[in-house]
């Protein structure tokens, strides 16, 4: 079993809730109000470990209040965080409005995110290099190159997708997405190919066949976390030796099991996955 080396973002969530999501210069009344933990590469990383994969984070904290606290909770999920900076200036903070149909508005600010640094993995064969976009391009170029000259898969989860993200498919084994984002890259032909579809399951696309994962319905509390979960799941089954699509069909449920509750980090373990599985 390879490890999980996950390049991304490690941040404070500060979630409010309310009945709905505010239009442009409107003030409504909130239900609730949480401070969480979250960062798409941190979220995926708690994931694949809840999963039970051996992860590995890349990425960075601030010497503010939040990063303690941040670091403390991603050892508590058993991450190796030997690699986790500590910068100068503010932990990434995620600014999030959950609305009581389960969808959201998300303003994320970098902070110490924009200084991560993938360098010097000792790559073997087996490891799963995973990266999302909310640390800069040059740092998950570099990170993929050298995992691809050490022998591991790359996976690039192109959230949120910033210009010249395109440009780093050549380095690219597998690229997860939703349909958003998917079609924000334009004409893109990875040589494989996971996308979310919500309510409609899962898209997965390899060796010029495609496959439809059905959706699981389940009663949606929160979507936030949701698209982490998968792709989590989705790398540690890929470090355990599934085949892609069964990969899938275990992250698919991770996934779905995820929107029940509020919060970013939500992931089930990998025996309340399989429970799940095998009552559907």
């Amino acid at each position: 079993m390879g490890r999980v080396v996950v390049l991304g973002s490690i941040n404070v969530d500060l979630v409010a809730t309310a009945d709905r999501l505010p239009l442009p210069g409107e003030t409504v009344a909130g239900t609730g109000f949480s401070v969480l933990h979250g960062g798409k590469g941190a979220n995926q990383a708690v994931a694949a470990s809840r999963a039970g994969a051996s992860v590995v984070l890349r990425g960075a904290v601030g010497g503010d209040a939040f990063a303690d606290a941040a670091v403390d909770a991603l050892v508590a999920d058993g991450i190796d965080v030997l690699a986790v900076d500590r910068v100068g200036g503010p932990t990434g903070v995620a600014v999030i409005t959950v609305d009581a149909a389960g969808e959201n508005t998300i303003v994320v600010v970098a902070g110490a995110n924009a200084l991560a640094d993938g360098r010097g993995v000792q790559w073997r064969p087996g490891d799963v290099a995973s990266a999302v976009l909310e640390v800069p391009l040059s740092v998950v170029r570099q990170f993929f190159a050298e995992a691809r000259a050490g022998g591991a898969t790359t996976v690039l989860n192109a959230a949120p997708v910033t210009d010249g993200a395109a440009e780093l498919l050549s380095l690219v084994d597998l690229l997860c997405v939703n349909e958003t984002e998917l079609a924000a890259l334009g004409n893109v032909s990875p040589d494989a190919l996971v996308v979310t579809l919500g309510s409609a399951g899962v898209l997965v696309v390899a060796g010029g066949v495609e496959t439809r994962v059905p959706a699981h319905s389940v009663d949606v509390v929160d979507t936030v976390g949701a698209g982490d979960a998968t792709c989590g799941y989705l790398v540690a089954g890929l470090a355990s030796g599934l085949d892609l699509v069964e990969a899938v069909r275990w992250a698919n449920a991770a996934g779905a099991m995820t929107v029940r509750a509020v919060g970013a980090r939500t992931s089930p373990t990998a025996v309340e996955v399989e429970e799940f599985m095998v009552d559907r």
